[in-house]
């Protein structure tokens, strides 16, 4: 599988997780691989009943804090998913939110670089 369809397939896999686990998926996902790091951009995560929450601090905050319990309550799934697709161990998982513009950016960190599989 080349590059540019290993993270197509990445893509659609966290896709699916998504629509599945959270019960919807992003508007638009794009996933890079950097040596041993996967890099997944997702747009358009906020529900409509977010993006008013996100008018104020506290909202901010609690949009921010749910939707961080929610991904860290399914990231061992996440990381079994990457790592059956890369037939590379996952290490580490990062994630965060950005309120202002609906996008999440979540990077997965592998035991090995891809190239040497």
């Amino acid at each position: 599988m080349s590059k540019g369809e290993l993270e197509n397939t990445l893509s659609k896999a966290l896709t699916q997780w998504e629509k599945e686990y959270l019960g919807r998926g992003s508007v638009l996902v794009k996933t890079d691989i950097i040596r041993n790091m996967i890099v997944v951009l997702l747009k358009g995560i906020l529900t409509p009943a977010e993006k008013e929450l996100t008018e104020t601090k506290e909202g901010i905050l609690s949009v921010k804090k749910i939707r961080a319990d929610l991904v860290e309550t399914g990231s061992e799934h996440l990381k079994n998913i990457v790592s059956e697709i890369t037939g590379i161990q996952v290490t580490s998982f990062f994630t965060d939110i950005s309120t202002v513009t609906g996008e999440r950016i979540m990077v997965f960190m592998l035991e090995k670089p891809l190239e040497t599989k």
